[in-house]
C-alpha cells in the first residue's frame, strides 16, 4: 500500500509517497480501497505548522483523510457496510 507522509513541518515539498504495511480494521472499523484522495485546507495548515499549538503533528504524519473509495474489509462489530460497498 502507498500513503502520503511527511516528517517535518514545510511546504508540498516535504510530502513523499511511501510504502506502507497494509492495515487491519480493528472494532467498529472499515478499510477502503481509495480510488481518490485530496488534501483539504486544514491538512496543508497541519503540514506548514500553522495549528502547531492546536493541532501538533506526529512524525511521520500522513496526509489525505478526505477520500472516496471501495469498502475492502470490515473489523469485528461492523453492520452498516459490507466488502464492495
Amino acid at each position: 500500500m502507498k500513503a502520503v507522509r511527511f516528517d517535518e513541518y514545510g511546504g508540498v515539498g516535504v510530502l513523499k509517497v511511501v510504502d506502507v504495511p497494509r492495515p487491519v480494521p480493528g472494532a467498529g472499523q472499515v478499510l477502503v480501497q481509495v480510488k481518490a484522495a485530496g488534501i483539504n485546507p486544514d491538512e496543508a495548515k497541519i503540514r506548514v505548522g500553522l495549528e502547531d499549538s492546536t493541532w501538533p503533528a506526529t512524525f511521520p504524519s500522513g496526509e489525505g483523510s478526505d477520500l472516496a473509495g471501495i469498502v475492502a474489509e470490515t473489523g469485528p462489530e461492523v453492520t452498516s457496510f459490507s466488502a464492495g460497498d
